[in-house]
């Protein structure tokens, strides 16, 4: 019986294979549950609408808060539908009288533009404590004292929730809260051209806040004049001249409503010193609610039990139902109950999750590209044989993005109008080979760029090449040869790097920031491009709060950075370089500083003209002037590559909407199988190191055995 103990002791081992896996993160039976897991990098800083403008932010609110409008899931152009309107808004012109214009009219002669929003009745919030009511209908926590606030640490710790109906009032209140200085809306300068009193209606709101304090102030009372409640359901915003770019907005959070019940409740004393606030919990109609903020381990999402209802699509693009991708269609929305996101810093980490089925979906680091990634002979994309055999799928996109190397025109050097100055640019725009950085640093997975406008988004061409830094062969960009960068060299008066004016090296200043092994081998990859010209590239890494100061004083002279759409027009893209945008003296996103009359002119006309022939052929030119002018070496459209394994449903990518969590199903069934089966305990080593260890201690035993049996009948008795 003794030599049975360390069999005993091994037996608790043997049996927890047979339950979850010894390595689950996660509580024990969650991984049957109808949840989706998926991670996050950094803490979001801003989770009220008014203020997010980050994707990891927009990554939980826009699945929380509901605009009006929203874009279709599936269909491709990207197409805006109802959210939680009735119609997507057609504008009404209007003379400077108010008065609609004739049908027949050039709507270019516009003094405004009114877009009436009817929402959909019935649409309740999700429950929480600012609008928790006693029986006598008394907001129950918006009078609180520091008494009241003893044991309150979170939200949670409220016992009280309450709701009620959605109304037109909310999206009002909210567009006010765009302009109130105190919240800093990102957008607050644009909105201030374009919506009907809005910048006055800012400077009123400071002067108020003089008067009355920090306190609250509630936006009911002053109006705003280009934004008008019309009734219960309906509201009216009235825009100056002609933005057909308008529309988009109303599909951003930054146009979700607002129950002014909230901001009553967050702003009392003693919340902002418990991080109660609308930075850590939103409130929202969407089809979830943030159920856990705890951003140095995890992000809950919870269905909102409220949420009103709305279906998965039923029609998409010709390919969708092939794909499966409409065999959820007219399902009630969301399709999960749940969606964990684990804090993970690193990412090692985070890959081998994956792999264990911890996480439902990846990205793909550069160190894990090479095991999920291989590359046909043509050049296509797919999942090397371990990926394969584990169920894993891939998708990939051009993204609507830019990555820009971009040239301060401000600088005496590289900026500026001159000819000198416009071949310099241009020469360096040929050495800095962008397909070998594509290559090298992001694994293939991006499409050198010949202009601002990234494929899907209207005046990108198919085909189109940038014939001051590529030549055509066979229909397709090859960079032109390093003896026509040195040619433009000479010709800007710096033959082999050399200053003829001063008669020495030509030396660069190039701001960044960045840190890092990762980050070194690309500014020592950027300094070799500056070197095939013989001019001498000095890097000047800083942190992104000082970065960003050097880009608004226009103190730095070269740059990288990068614009992700906010909606899929042109003028999302083109205003990066339209000089009354420039970051310097206005505070706009032209960071570059550049300003060409010409190009600024049609800008004006392209802006707001509908996408067809004429649109085109405004752009053609808009793409003539900035490759002359080169203002920025144009870099290269990041392609976006995502795995996921095979019990995760409805995979497809949607470049402009944030807010697809709903519409994705998991299969818990199949991941819990596959959970444990690829991570079964290996017991084997156990199992080899005791019957080692009985090998080793037998002899012993024996031994002992001997001499306690030679002593006993030493001793006259009869042995053990």
């Amino acid at each position: 019986m003794r030599l049975l103990a360390p069999f005993l002791l091994l037996l608790p081992l043997l049996l927890a294979g047979c339950g979850e896996p010894w390595n689950n993160p996660y509580a024990e039976g969650d991984g049957g549950a109808n949840y989706l897991y998926s991670s996050f990098s950094e803490r979001p800083k801003h989770l009220d609408p008014a203020r997010s403008y980050s994707s990891n932010e927009y990554q939980f609110i826009a699945q929380i808060y509901e605009p009006p409008l929203q874009y279709h899931f599936l269909k491709r152009p990207y197409q805006l539908v109802p959210l939680t309107a009735e119609a997507v808004p057609e504008p009404v012109f209007l003379d400077a009288q108010g008065q609609p214009l004739p049908a027949d009219a050039d709507i270019s002669k516009a003094v405004f533009s009114e877009y009436l929003i009817r929402i959909q009745p019935g649409i309740r919030y999700q429950p929480h404590p600012a609008l928790a009511q006693d029986d006598q209908g008394n907001y129950r926590y918006h009078q609180l004292t520091e008494a009241d606030l003893l044991g309150i640490n979170r939200l949670q710790d409220f016992p009280e929730t309450g709701s009620r109906e959605l109304t037109a009032a909310d999206y009002v209140y909210q567009i006010k809260r765009l302009a109130f200085a105190r919240n800093h809306s990102p957008i607050a300068g644009l909105m201030g051209d374009y919506i009907e009193g809005f910048s006055e209606f800012a400077e009123r709101l400071s002067a108020l806040e003089k008067e009355r304090g920090d306190g609250f102030i509630d936006l009911r009372e002053l109006e705003l004049s280009g934004v008008k409640q019309l009734d219960d359901y309906s509201y009216r915003i009235r825009i100056k001249g002609v933005y057909p770019q308008f529309v988009y907005w109303l599909a951003m959070p930054f146009f979700a409503p607002m129950p002014w019940e909230a901001e009553r409740f967050y702003q009392q004393p003693g919340m902002a010193e418990r991080n109660i606030s609308l930075d850590w919990y939103p409130i929202g109609t969407g089809p979830f609610f943030l159920a856990e903020n705890n951003p140095n381990l995890r992000m809950v999402l919870q269905r909102n039990p409220n949420f009103h209802g709305e279906t998965y699509p039923s029609e998409g693009d010709p390919a969708d139902a092939e794909a499966g991708l409409l065999a959820d269609a007219g399902k009630p929305l969301p399709l999960i109950e749940r969606a964990i996101y684990s804090l993970e810093k690193e990412d090692i980490p985070y890959w081998n999750k994956f792999l264990q089925g911890y996480y439902d979906t990846s990205g793909i680091t550069s160190d894990s590209f090479d095991q999920a990634v291989q590359f046909s002979g043509q050049g296509d994309a797919g999942l090397t044989d371990d990926m394969q055999a584990k169920g894993i799928g891939l998708v990939t996109a051009v993204t609507t993005s830019v990555m820009y190397f971009g040239f301060n025109m401000l600088d005496p050097v590289v900026g500026g109008d001159s000819e000198r100055a416009r071949l310099l640019r241009r020469a360096i725009s040929i050495a800095v080979d962008y397909e070998e950085y594509i290559a090298i640093f992001a694994n293939g997975r991006g499409l050198t760029a010949q202009g601002p406008l990234p494929p899907g988004i209207f005046g990108h061409r198919d085909g189109d090449i940038n014939g001051y830094v590529f030549d055509a062969k066979e229909g397709q960009p090859q960079r032109k040869p390093l003896a026509e960068a040195e040619r433009l060299m000479a010709q800007a008066g710096y033959p082999g790097g050399i200053d003829q004016q001063s008669g020495k090296p030509l030396v660069l200043y190039f701001d960044v920031a960045a840190s890092g092994p990762d980050a070194k081998a690309r500014l020592g990859w950027l300094r070799k491009q500056f070197a095939k010209l013989g001019i001498q590239l000095v890097l000047r890494s800083t942190d992104y709060n000082r970065f960003q100061e050097k880009m608004r004083k226009g103190t730095g002279q070269m740059f990288w950075w990068g614009w992700n759409a906010d909606y899929p027009d042109p003028e999302n893209f083109f205003f990066l370089l339209y000089g009354p945008q420039g970051k310097v003296e206005q505070g706009g996103e032209n960071a570059s500083n550049y300003a060409n009359p010409e190009f600024d002119r049609l800008f004006e006309q392209m802006k707001n003209r509908v996408n067809g022939p004429e649109r085109q052929q405004i752009i053609d030119q808009m793409l003539e002037i900035l490759r002359q002018d080169a203002p920025w070496i144009w870099g290269y459209f990041p392609k976006a590559f995502s795995l996921h394994h095979g019990w995760y449903y409805n995979v497809k990518p949607n470049l402009m909407a944030n807010n697809t969590l709903k519409y994705k199903r998991v299969n818990a069934a199949q991941r819990q199988q596959m959970r444990q089966q690829w991570n079964a305990p290996v017991l084997w080593p156990l199992g080899a190191a005791l019957i080692l260890l009985i090998l080793l201690v037998l002899p012993a035993v024996r031994s002992h055995r001997q001499r306690e049996r030679s002593r006993a009948l030493e001793q006259g008795r009869p042995p053990a």
